[in-house]
């Protein structure tokens, strides 16, 4: 049966750093040490982002960044002079800083070991990681962070730890029709072993200018209408399937099962797509037939079933309703 409502949350983007150990050939997000782009940003930045969402009734703070990029040289640099070893440690103090600015911490690192997750298990609401593919891609030739093994085992070590969890697949990056189905089908695997999975986003991939598939098509609406057809098809009905509609334009993917229209901010634009800007909120509306509800960045069931530390807790009691959504907020 179709949910009566379109989710969505009200978030702060912040990448905390481009530098990346992987280059991607459809990224233009990374930045090599020594771009006049490359960056890490400091305490002092990252307070400003979160305050400025505070004010605006954000209830998330996504943080986002390059994959180990510690392994990049002179990176390491930047970091002790900010008094961290590593990208891990200091992230742990910058979700502390939101939860006492009074957002909800989503971060997305990457690849990470068991112990590094259970680090940041107790100033998260929820954790991310995109599958992307389980197939074999050009474009991920020489990134070690792109391996599908070892992006499965990080959900995998998320499910052991109750950490509500968002992945997803990258759609027209090199993957086959097989390649999709393979990975959402692994998806569905990981939360019937765990129940961790809130949600799986079908994202489209978009040309970047300076990119080695910068000439590459992007999917058109038919080619992800079917993909979210197949993804609500072979996922279980309490995982949602959310579409970026900064990316696409979500009506046909709302009728064929997406629930869910991720983070919107406005208060930061979409970094990894820049070029993309966030509809706000009134026009997200006119995008969907159905009616949107807020939810947190963590997911009502999650909510109910108190799938979040101690730290946390105060925050989610002030933020949520008796169903777990986000309290309404004018």
């Amino acid at each position: 049966m179709p949910q009566p409502f379109v989710t969505f949350s009200r978030n702060v983007f912040i990448p905390l750093t481009n530098v990346c150990r992987n280059r991607c050939g459809y990224c233009g997000f990374r930045r090599d040490i020594g771009h006049p782009e490359a960056k890490l940003l400091t305490p002092s930045e990252v307070t400003d982002i979160l305050t400025r969402g505070a004010r605006a009734g954000c209830s998330e703070a996504l943080f986002t960044f390059g994959e180990r990029p510690e392994e990049v040289k002179d990176f390491k640099r930047w970091l002790l002079q900010l008094g961290y070893d590593t990208i891990i440690d200091y992230l742990v103090e910058l979700c502390r800083l939101s939860l006492r600015t009074g957002l909800l911490p989503h971060s997305n690192p990457g690849i990470l070991e068991k112990y590094e997750l259970e680090k940041l298990k107790p100033y998260n609401a929820s954790m991310g990681l995109m599958l992307e593919t389980v197939g074999e891609i050009a474009a991920h030739e020489g990134c070690a962070g792109k391996v599908p093994g070892a992006r499965i085992k990080t959900i995998e070590y998320a499910g052991e730890l109750n950490i509500p969890f968002t992945t997803g697949i990258l759609v027209g990056i090199g993957e086959t029709q097989e390649d999709r189905v393979r990975s959402i089908r692994t998806i569905k695997e990981l939360h019937e072993k765990y129940g961790h999975i809130q949600e799986v986003i079908i994202q489209n991939f978009i040309p970047k200018p300076g990119t080695k598939m910068a000439s590459q098509p992007a999917p058109g609406i038919n080619e992800m209408t079917k993909t979210v057809s197949i993804a609500r098809q072979i996922l279980p009905d309490d995982v949602a399937i959310q579409v970026s509609p900064n990316l696409i334009p979500p009506g046909d993917l709302v009728k064929c099962g997406a629930s869910d229209l991720g983070g919107i901010s406005p208060e930061t634009i979409d970094h990894i797509n820049p070029e993309s800007p966030w509809p706000d909120i009134k026009k997200l509306q006119a995008m969907v037939d159905t009616p949107l509800r807020e939810r947190l960045p963590i997911y009502p069931a999650y909510v109910k079933k108190k799938w979040y530390a101690s730290e946390i807790a105060p925050i989610i009691r002030k933020l949520s309703d008796a169903e777990g959504f986000r309290k309404t907020y004018k």
